[in-house]
């Protein structure tokens, strides 16, 4: 951006974004164009998803006059999405990664390193690497299964493959279609929910057993497989995560009051 824009342009591409330059940022560069949009980067909160489209306009803006298919332009948005952004290659548009692992329970748990290294892993790897993100996926319901069960004081058999770990997790919490529940846990339309919640770890099992996901060696190539795949083994898995944590941190929820 820096070598087509003068640091003007710069400046009012992220003022019009609504970014001020940091003022504590220590320049060290001796161009004056570079220093410039590094005060504005600076300025950018990087962990706030309104703050990185916001940054991701201004930068449509400043790339928009280099012409299309020119090599630093191919560059940046080939690495624009490996870090999960879309680019429209007609008009350069750039949206930002939806947050694909938007588990909000974390904080109440005593140790979520084990989910978050799940989550961590996919963010790098739903785009470049769809069988790893499968495999991250299943190990995602894994972490948090075992999470749910040492949070309630509950015993975890390291042996026991996803399906088991899963619905272990489900009945302490009366997530099982099979749990008796008040209210509307325990009403028929919830229970056709939880029957539907349930399968998902059963099929991110088997589609990591099948050789679509890493974990196991794959026989041959995987023939087939793009990021739509990952994207849904990751989305499945997040919904049935966030289920979880959810009801686990709920002090109202169900299971609170069963003996």
């Amino acid at each position: 951006m820096t070598d087509i824009s003068s640091y003007m342009r710069v400046a009012d591409a992220f003022q019009d974004e609504g970014f001020a330059p940091k003022p504590d940022y220590a320049r060290g560069d001796s161009d004056v164009r570079r220093a410039v949009t590094q005060h504005y980067l600076e300025a950018v909160d990087w962990t706030d998803p309104a703050h990185v489209g916001r940054a991701c306009r201004a930068f449509e803006r400043l790339l928009a006059e280099l012409a299309p298919g020119t090599a630093e332009l191919r560059r940046f948005h080939d690495s624009l999405r490996r870090d999960g952004c879309t680019v429209d290659p007609a008009t350069g548009w750039i949206t930002p990664p939806a947050d694909p692992t938007p588990l909000r329970s974390l904080a109440a748990l005593v140790d979520a390193s084990g989910i978050q290294e799940q989550l961590d892993r996919i963010q790098r790897t739903i785009i470049d690497d769809p069988a790893l993100a499968i495999g991250s996926a299943k190990e995602l319901i894994e972490s948090t299964a075992k999470a749910v069960l040492t949070e309630c004081g509950r015993h975890v058999n390291d042996k026991d493959d996803l399906p088991a770990l899963a619905r272990a997790a489900q009945e302490t919490l009366g997530l099982h279609p099979s749990s008796c529940s008040p209210g509307p846990d325990g009403s028929d339309a919830v229970r056709k929910i939880l029957g539907a919640v349930t399968t998902i770890a059963i099929g991110l099992g088997e589609l990591r057993n099948r050789g679509y996901g890493t974990g196991h060696g794959a026989a041959g190539p995987r023939v087939g497989l793009h990021p739509r795949h990952a994207h849904l083994a990751v989305n499945a898995a997040v919904t049935w995560c966030q289920l979880l944590l959810d009801t686990l941190a709920d002090p109202d929820a169900p299971w609170h009051k069963t003996p």
